[in-house]
């Protein structure tokens, strides 16, 4: 008898490095995205190609849990149950498709604050977004918030706490914030870097530089760092004196990309002046915290993604192009593909736009491709 497999409990055995996978989506989909990690291992037979018969991928799979994935359920529920009249034993299928996949967020404590408090990463694995919730005297704020707002609202309420603050570092460009319609709903300030908020539509606190955001009584700040370079506003956020929230502007394995605004030649330098210039002059045992990762080998054990600041300036390469031609050369040049919709996105942070929600999941599907390198 097949199982179905949720999102998390995949999510659960990509940290762990054991699953075989079959792909049922077509082929371009599978080679563009598809769920890996250490120790996953899948192979790709289109569903049209097993309507008629299984038989020809049998000998492909091993002896051992089966997951069939597809993109929103039901091509792999039939192949599942193809595989299961075969003889195969431990088959499942994953609940919810790729669909599915993309929207779950695994939340992970981080640490303690000196003064009471906790941080904690929401890692959007499927999606390689990432978003933080920082906690004091039952007081919260979120950063960097995936449009799936149901995570944060289940764990404020099963930790009591009361949202006060939403951040977004910069204006997304490879998915769709849930900032601003968590904020309505809890009444929470929703912030916003100006220079990336000339265009939207709503009201929003202008996050500048000097301005230090408090949560709870214990007066854990938040500071933001005016950084641009992946666009105009990017700002980061030096939470308590140990973390670096650097949106996308500096990653575990690259750095933020300049061109998703179409401003990559105007942003060269700025990305360069708050990378080499700015985060430089920071202390070195800053733990960064991205808004991104791009490979699932930057998670640790717990499912987490960070690094002290002074070793991604010792083995990031983007942090070591020293001359400022090569520099311009590697952010402009022969960059990945653009992110799936990304301009419906922007305008759809703006405000500009209101798809429905089966129209946002289809605009996020895929990478999230905001780094200079995959």
């Amino acid at each position: 008898m097949i199982k179905a497999l949720s999102a998390k409990e995949v999510a659960k055995r990509v940290v762990k490095g054991n699953m075989f996978i079959l792909d049922v989506r077509n082929e371009a989909d599978y080679k563009d995205w598809r769920i890996e990690g250490k120790g996953i291992k899948s192979i790709n037979r289109p569903y049209f190609d097993l309507i008629d018969s299984v038989e020809d991928v049998l000998e492909h799979l091993p002896n051992e849990e089966i997951l069939v994935v597809c993109a929103k359920e039901g091509s792999s529920v039939m192949v599942a149950e193809m595989l299961d009249e075969a003889g195969v034993k431990d088959v499942y299928y994953l609940e919810g498709g790729m669909k599915s996949w993309s929207e779950y967020l695994m939340p992970v404590k981080l640490g303690d604050l000196k003064d009471g408090g906790s941080i904690y990463q929401f890692n959007r694995i499927g999606k390689g977004c990432l978003s933080y919730l920082v906690e004091s005297n039952g007081e919260a704020a979120i950063i960097d918030p995936a449009r799936t707002i149901e995570a944060y609202e289940d764990f404020a309420k099963e930790n009591n706490l009361k949202i006060k603050h939403m951040i977004d570092t910069h204006l997304h460009a490879d998915h769709i914030s849930g900032g601003r319609k968590l904020a309505e709903k809890t009444g929470a300030t929703y912030w916003l870097p100006p220079k990336d908020a000339e265009e939207v539509t709503f009201s929003f606190a202008a996050l500048e530089e000097g301005k230090v955001i408090t949560i709870g009584n214990t007066k854990i700040e938040i500071q933001p760092l005016y950084t641009p370079g992946h666009t105009i506003g990017s700002t980061s956020m030096i939470v308590d004196g140990q973390f670096l929230l650097s949106g996308d502007i500096l990653f575990v394995d690259s750095i933020g990309r300049p061109d998703l605004a179409g401003k990559a030649e105007d942003w060269v330098s700025d990305l360069r002046d708050s990378l080499y210039n700015k985060y430089n002059n920071l202390s070195k045992e800053l733990v960064v915290l991205p808004a991104h990762f791009g490979k699932i080998s930057e998670l640790d054990k717990k499912g987490s993604v960070s690094a002290p600041l002074g070793v991604l300036f010792e083995k990031n390469d983007g942090l070591n192009i020293k001359n400022e031609d090569e520099f311009r050369r590697a952010v402009t040049e022969n960059l990945p593909p653009q992110p799936n919709a990304y301009q419906e996105i922007r305008q759809t942070n703006m405000g500009k736009i209101d798809p429905t929600n089966d129209e946002q999941r289809e605009m996020e599907i895929g990478p999230n491709r905001c780094a200079i390198t995959e």
